[in-house]
């Protein structure tokens, strides 16, 4: 066992937090620790990493046991330091290293012949081999790039990064340190698609347990083998990932549900049967006898799923044109970075569309661009009666701090009494004196809840929206997603939640190679078959067409030229060579693309030892295939050489 809760309770305050509970967790073991938001999830993480102490009971760490913990305090480091310095710090005793082999090697250049002295640079630089201590720029380099990071990023300051690339450095620090026991609070947020799937890549192959709270329904299924429910003040498990959570536990609720049901209709039988026997002489020793029974039963409780219902409704006040906004030969640039270049694109009322890519291409600030906050070069024209409401990360950073909820609200010139307001945010699950809370002392997910409330507001007809799920829990998201699927209006949203996308996108946007807006029409899903039917296609078209291997043109009447039999035997060789690597191409192309479709299945995922092995021969196969069209290139030229020469 690497650490363990044994019999915790723990109160915050007046609150109970978890009441009595019991986990262990052992070697290799991928766990998603979920439950509502306020439940308590990242207090549990804080007890496994030492920062509280439990109020009963005790929590268990074996001696030699090592923890990370990443949660979203750890934005309030800063330093000077580049993001590589930064990253690097976890080998602080290479870096250690470093500087004694230094310092000795400068006190043997002056005393040559000093044999302890010599012993402790040996033994230095010793020490520097076994760490693995020459090879820790290149996998700091590796990490960061994994996770996004350009390699002209690497020497910047860490202060000039926001807040999601700081947790990006933070987490790639904590991965080098390789800690036996990795403990992630949300570490999903603010990261795109590419450095999702290189973070699930790499955790699959992680030597060490993993612990993640997470409202991602794909990165839980891919990543975890155990789900940990905090539910209720208690800890249930469940074996599987999270669809297996969710099936799992819809039976043991209808299971409880039909014992409890079968149970009352017991307890109804007896209590008929004591109240029609007991005042009987005959029968009152029957009576009492049931009446004894009754109290010895063990009361199976109903099933009431406590959960926190947020009431979202965006309501719309007025019907806009059939086009809400259109783009025209828009570009923007920040110095020499090009963001988009003479991009068009159109919105039309009815349209549900997700804007996703990789992070630094330019997906907030397109959103800014069509609701109007950045300047840019081209023409944005609005629509007839189009009322919008922006919904971004920085809004959750915009509240203000001193403010209480209502006080919040009542700035949003939405003309509501303070009544309604407290109605508003009744539904966001802030009832009763919650309301006169400072917003300095609510959780992310309470101030995202917030920050919603405050779009809702607004009644408008077009919502731009900003990574709207991160901060809520994975019950919360579904909500959320419910609500946009019942919206009369229309929105465009940025997300990385791929689950969330393919709930509620009925058209996909993508900034392509070219910096122009790429369309599809249709949803998430789709949009997936769609890229990797256009990978296959590529790779088919990489090789040349094959040519037909043709016998030497006829001689023609001019007596021909004397034929050197070397350079026709060595034509005739290339053709055979050349008719070889074709049909290997053709069955290497076949097996590539069955290999790609085995990737693209999420049930390869769940598979660790699957997983490795398709990911190992698609590799190969991919390899094996560019070796042969650079063999294919080569015969061919050849083959055109020897003609010419005949």
């Amino acid at each position: 066992m690497l650490a363990g809760l044994q019999n915790v309770t723990f109160e915050f305050g007046a609150r109970t937090i978890v009441r009595n509970a019991t986990w262990h967790i052992q070697p290799n073991e991928r766990i998603g620790l979920i439950g509502y938001n306020g439940t308590g999830k990242s207090t549990l993480l804080k007890l496994f990493a030492g920062d509280y102490t439990p109020s009963e009971g005790t929590v268990e760490r074996s001696r030699s046991t090592t923890i990370g913990y990443l949660h979203q305090d750890l934005l309030s480091f800063d330093t000077n330091g580049s993001i590589l310095e930064v990253a690097m710090t976890a080998f602080e005793r290479v870096l250690q290293l470093e500087k004694e082999i230094e310092e000795l090697g400068k006190r043997l250049e002056q005393n040559t012949e000093d044999e302890a002295l010599l012993h402790q640079y040996s033994d230095a630089l010793h020490e520097m081999d076994t760490l693995d201590g020459y090879s820790i720029h290149h996998k700091t380099e590796e990490i960061l790039q994994g996770l996004g990071f350009a390699n002209t990023d690497l020497q910047r300051p860490f202060r000039e990064f926001s807040g999601g690339w700081r947790m990006r450095v933070l987490l790639a620090k904590m991965i080098l340190q390789r800690p036996d026991l990795l403990l992630l609070d949300e570490p999903t947020n603010h990261m795109d698609l590419p450095s999702i799937e290189w973070l699930e890549k790499y955790l699959q192959h992680y030597q060490g347990s993993v612990v993640i709270v997470s409202h991602d329904k794909y990165f839980l299924d891919r990543m975890v083998t155990k789900i940990v429910e905090l539910y209720q003040k208690e800890l249930h498990v469940y074996n599987g990932n999270y669809s297996y959570y969710e099936t799992e536990k819809a039976m043991r609720v209808e299971l409880q549900q039909r014992a409890f049901e079968n149970q009352q209709d017991y307890i109804r039988q007896q209590e008929r049967f004591i109240e029609r026997f007991r005042a009987k002489a005959t029968k009152a020793a029957a009576a009492q006898s049931a009446m004894k029974r009754l109290e010895k039963v063990e009361r199976i409780e109903n099933v009431e799923i406590e959960r926190p219902n947020i009431k979202i409704n965006f309501r719309v006040d007025k019907t806009p044109g059939r086009v809400l906004a259109t783009l025209k030969h828009a570009t923007k640039r920040f110095g020499n970075l090009t963001i988009i270049e003479d991009a068009s694109a159109e919105i039309d009322r009815g349209d549900k569309i997700a804007l996703i890519g990789a992070n630094g291409k330019g997906k907030s600030t397109l959103l800014r661009i069509i609701g109007g906050t950045e300047p840019f070069q081209g023409e944005r024209v609005w629509g007839h009666n189009v009322d919008e409401s922006f919904y971004a990360q920085h809004q959750l950073e915009a509240l203000d701090v001193n403010n209480t909820l209502l006080e919040e609200m009542q700035l949003c010139g939405s003309q509501k009494t303070d009544l309604e307001l407290r109605v508003l945010l009744g539904c966001f699950l802030f009832s009763g004196d919650d309301v006169e809370k400072k917003i300095k002392v609510l959780s992310g997910g309470e101030k995202a809840r917030v920050a919603l409330a405050k779009t809702i507001v607004s009644k408008a007809n077009f919502l731009l929206l900003d990574e709207p799920t991160n901060h809520l829990d994975l019950h919360s998201c579904e909500l959320l997603i419910d609500a946009l699927n019942k919206y009369e209006g229309s929105f465009l949203l940025v997300s990385h939640d791929r689950y969330f996308i393919s709930r509620t996108a009925n058209k996909i946007w993508e900034i392509d190679e070219d910096r122009r807006i790429r369309e599809f029409k249709g949803g998430y899903e789709e949009y997936v078959q769609w890229k990797e039917r256009m990978a296959t296609r590529a790779a088919e078209q990489v090789a040349p067409p094959p040519a037909p291997v043709q016998a030497p043109p006829p001689a023609k009447t001019p007596p021909p030229a004397p034929i050197n039999k070397e350079q026709k035997k060595e034509l005739q060789k290339q053709q055979r060579i050349f008719q070889q690597l074709e049909e290997r191409i053709a069955t290497l192309t076949g097996q590539k693309v069955r290999l790609e479709a085995s990737l693209a299945d999420p049930a390869t995922y769940s598979d660790k030892t699957r997983f490795v092995q398709a990911e190992a021969d698609y590799k190969k196969a991919s390899d094996e295939l560019n070796k042969a069209l650079r063999e294919y290139e080569q015969a061919f030229e050849k083959i055109m050489d020897l003609e010419k020469n005949q």
